[in-house]
């Protein structure tokens, strides 16, 4: 087994650096090939990304702390996210209406640094069009990357909350 994932790593590498860096927000980067061991059903949770509301939405909008989640290298949000719809309502006809917000995505520290930031754009700009489904105008969302810049993981579990994107009030 051991020899199976060491044979599949440099084409998981490889697969990484070869996505293009110009990405369009609506599409995801191409999630690499894995090695059976290690299929999503077999990573599982350790493998999702979270969003992470700031205390200061969740005070306001009366949200617990609940999580989306991205899987490794996705933009794609994978259920409905009551907390996410929780922050349309409070940002449309809530206490914050009226009020923007702003999205920052992040990755994990494995592969180039642009494909990263166009990762972290991609899962930014992911929550902006779940929120615009749910009400709340893109116009009163921003959104950045901030790649791996902030990535502190240095396994599974730690990568996991590098794949995030905040949700924090806008200026």
């Amino acid at each position: 087994m051991k020899s199976l994932v060491l044979g599949v790593a440099p084409l998981f590498l490889v697969t990484a650096c070869a996505a293009k860096a110009g990405v369009p927000a609506a599409q995801t980067p191409a999630a690499p090939m894995l090695p059976a061991a290690q299929s999503a059903q077999a990573m599982g949770a350790e493998t999702a990304g979270t969003v992470a509301i700031s205390d200061e939405i969740r005070k306001a909008c009366g949200i617990a702390d609940e999580d989306a989640y991205f899987p490794f290298d996705s933009a794609r949000i994978q259920t409905v996210v009551p907390p996410l719809d929780a922050v349309a309502r409070c940002f449309t006809a809530g206490p914050l209406a009226g009020r923007s917000l702003h999205l920052i995505g992040h990755a994990d520290p494995r592969g180039p640094s642009e494909y990263n930031m166009t990762l972290g754009e991609a899962r930014a700009d992911s929550v902006q069009s779940y929120l615009a489904l749910h009400g709340l105008p893109p116009a009163e969302v921003g959104t950045t990357s901030r790649g791996a810049l902030d990535a502190t993981g240095q396994d599974e579990l730690g990568w996991a909350h590098d794949r995030r994107v905040d949700v924090v009030l806008g200026s």
